[in-house]
């Protein structure tokens, strides 16, 4: 478990922010973070690696304490069991992709976990080319293989995927989630990308000017508990749950999520990230797939 609490003067666009958070996540988790720029998401990643400095902080890791402030103690960073995954890849440019994960792989180590990961990222036909010969998704599994060779008690990811096209970022989120079942990783993610939170995430943290304004599962910390019962609409679907004989089709339409019940004959054609067509009448919702 994971337990961090932190207390940093920002400095905005708009002055002086105060960063005061404190959260807990369970091991084995797969958390995000999400709000608007500037409000303290990628400095609570910093903190928790040990790139960046808290005015007070207390942060423990299975027991562990990796910073305490009154006690005066700070876990430098190498010694922090963290991968970090930036969103420009950073990749050493001099060095072939099986090079890259040689380097961050701790002495004494099992070097097996190399080609175990080449083999889960589909990089093993690349291990010998260099990363100005990769596309930008290529570089991007390059980097969360690397992130995670040492296999961390934490996975951070800052935005990693925010710079590819949708079927490149989709692709990305598969490598991503299956890496983090296999190596039962603990791992946080800065998104601002919704479609990605709910396929990914089981909580979200909402951070709003430096604080935790509400946390829980995607469904409950971005649905409204009310619609207008008269609309018609298009969007995206981002998640189907079954609940007893039903399933509820969660709807990203803009900025807003709509819930609509099926049934199990409605979804057959329906799938996370398939453009539907919301329309209602008479307060009874209907979905439709868009051809």
């Amino acid at each position: 478990m994971i337990k961090f609490y932190a207390h940093k003067t920002l400095q905005t666009a708009d002055g002086k922010l105060p960063l005061d958070v404190s959260f807990s996540v369970e091991k084995g988790q797969f958390i995000t973070i999400y709000g608007n720029s500037g409000a303290g998401k990628t400095t609570i990643l910093r903190i928790l690696a040990g790139l960046t400095d808290a005015e007070k902080s207390l942060i423990e890791v299975d027991g562990d304490c990796w910073d305490n402030s009154e006690k005066k103690i700070i876990l430098p960073i190498q010694k922090r069991s963290v991968g970090f995954v930036f969103q420009d890849y950073a990749l050493f440019p001099n060095l072939t992709v099986r090079e890259n994960l040689t380097f961050a792989l701790q002495k004494n180590h099992n070097k097996n976990i190399i080609n175990e990961l080449l083999e889960l990222m589909e990089l093993h036909s690349l291990q010998n080319s260099k990363p100005q010969n990769l596309s930008g998704g290529q570089k991007q599994r390059v980097a969360l293989a690397r992130a995670i060779v040492r296999k961390p008690k934490i996975l951070l990811l800052d935005e990693p995927l925010s710079a590819l096209d949708d079927e490149m970022r989709s692709k990305l989120q598969d490598y991503i989630l299956k890496a983090h079942q296999q190596y039962q990783l603990t791992t946080i993610l800065v998104s601002h990308h919704l479609p990605e939170i709910f396929k990914l995430s089981n909580k979200v943290i909402l951070l709003d000017k430096g604080k935790i304004i509400k946390e829980g599962t995607p469904s409950f910390v971005f649905s409204e508990e009310k619609i207008s019962s008269k609309f018609k609409l298009t969007g995206e679907i981002i998640a189907i749950e079954k609940s007893d004989v039903i399933y509820i089709v969660s709807v990203l339409a803009g900025s807003n999520i709509i819930k609509v019940i099926a049934t199990e004959d409605e979804i057959t054609a329906l799938k996370v990230g398939t453009k539907v067509l919301v329309a209602s009448k008479a307060f009874n919702p209907m979905i439709q797939k868009i051809s």
